[in-house]
């Protein structure tokens, strides 16, 4: 991003996607980092800002936040350099993205170190998307729902000695989030350790049963990892974690909307089950996302990408090639409104992290962080903290967003 932020900016003339409607023909006040203030009235003093940005009906919505993302063009999360993660960030930008977890696969300590300290660098850039800390995924999970995982580094949990390993970033507000499988061994005192550590704590790669899930429940896992993939299937006689995550309402989940990892007729399923409250949008992006179709070296395998789906040689789906972006034209395909899309692609994944008071709504005194779409889906401009990171066409010198 260039230069300071403006004192005061006003996005005119608007469709602005509220956590409850949209609001047409709207401005948007943005006082240094924050919301300031929604005009619905088409007369207003324009001396109220120091620049105008005109919109012209353009749809603003609040920044996308991924909290499942191991990688994008060619960078992986667990190989990456400050700078590497910085360059995602900048990507991510160009996608709606304004913030996101980077996300660590099983493996030896030292290469969790070596990642962590490179997060941690990369989280005091300026430059696109915001890093608001790591989500492991694992090495606390079951062998039989390894997906794509390195099972060679999964682990039991005897104690809290068993997470001295597990790096945090060592930064104000950073997030740590973690996917585990309550039914290793020590797995639900794992929750509950994790828990009254401050981690946000999610279930996945898992055939947990329902009274141990239950179980974990109470001991403070709330959420699940790209539900119903990676997970026992659900079956009469045995409704196992997917039966179990549709039946309580408690429990939010992540989707990976590609097509691929779910088919289109089972995200409407579970968008009527679940409901948009409770569901997040995620990437699960590996460092080919931007790059398509070819061969990738990523985490010590060959995974091949064919028309959007990854594959390793085993066969088994590792991770998606999309963005956020993706994700939300999908749904929105599938008849999802503007409202609940803002909801599954920014308001509940800030839930999740507990940041949900600082941002992923438009509402006055929230960040603002911003992604304007065009009619067709594309973003046209996307603000983090009230700066613009990424802007599709020449601002002309009227203010108004020209090719």
């Amino acid at each position: 991003m260039k230069g300071p932020p403006l004192t005061k900016t006003l996005l005119r003339a608007a469709r602005v996607v509220l956590p409850q409607r949209i609001a047409e023909h709207a401005s948007l006040l943005i006082h240094n980092d924050r919301i300031a203030g929604l005009f619905e009235s088409t007369t207003y003093d324009l001396t109220v800002a120091d620049s105008t940005i005109e919109l012209d009906g353009l749809t603003l919505l609040p920044g996308f936040i991924d909290v499942h993302i191991h990688g994008a063009v060619g960078v992986d999360t667990m190989q990456a350099s400050a700078a590497d993660l910085v360059q995602v960030s900048q990507f991510l930008a160009t996608r709606g993205v304004t913030g996101w977890l980077p996300t660590l696969v099983p493996a030896p300590a030292a290469d969790y170190a070596r990642a962590v300290e490179a997060i941690e660098d990369a989280t005091n850039s300026d430059r696109g998307a915001r890093i608001l800390g790591v989500h492991y995924e694992g090495p606390f999970v079951n062998s039989d729902q390894c997906g794509a995982l390195r099972s060679q580094f999964f682990r039991s949990f005897s104690g809290a000695v068993d997470l001295d390993d597990l790096p945090l970033i060592d930064q104000q507000g950073a997030k740590h989030m973690t996917t585990l499988a309550p039914e290793i061994a020590g797995g639900v005192e794992l929750v509950r350790e994790l828990n009254n550590r401050g981690w946000i704590v999610s279930i996945g790669h898992t055939r947990a049963t329902f009274d141990l899930l239950d179980q974990a429940f109470e001991a403070g896992a709330r959420h699940m990892t790209h539900f119903m993939n990676a997970m026992a299937p659900l079956h009469h006689r045995a409704p196992g974690p997917v039966g179990w995550g549709l039946s309580r309402d408690g429990v939010t989940c992540d989707i990976v909307a590609d097509g691929i990892h779910l088919d289109p007729q089972m995200l409407r399923l579970l968008l009527k089950l679940k409901g948009a409250d409770r569901i997040s949008l995620i990437s699960d992006a590996v460092a080919a996302a931007g790059l398509g179709d070819g061969d990738y070296e990523i985490w010590g395998e060959t995974i091949t990408v064919r028309d959007g789906r990854t594959s390793n040689l085993r066969g088994a789906i590792a991770g998606s090639v999309i963005t956020m972006l993706d994700a939300v034209r999908l749904m929105q395909s599938l008849g999802v409104s503007e409202v609940d899309l803002a909801k599954m692609a920014a308001t509940n994944p800030a839930r999740l992290l507990r940041i949900d008071q600082q941002c992923g709504s438009i509402e006055e005194g929230k960040r603002a962080d911003l992604v304007v779409l065009d009619q067709k889906g594309e973003v046209v401009l996307t603000l983090i903290g009230g700066e613009i990171a990424f802007d599709a066409r020449r601002l002309g010198s009227n203010g108004s967003l020209s090719p």
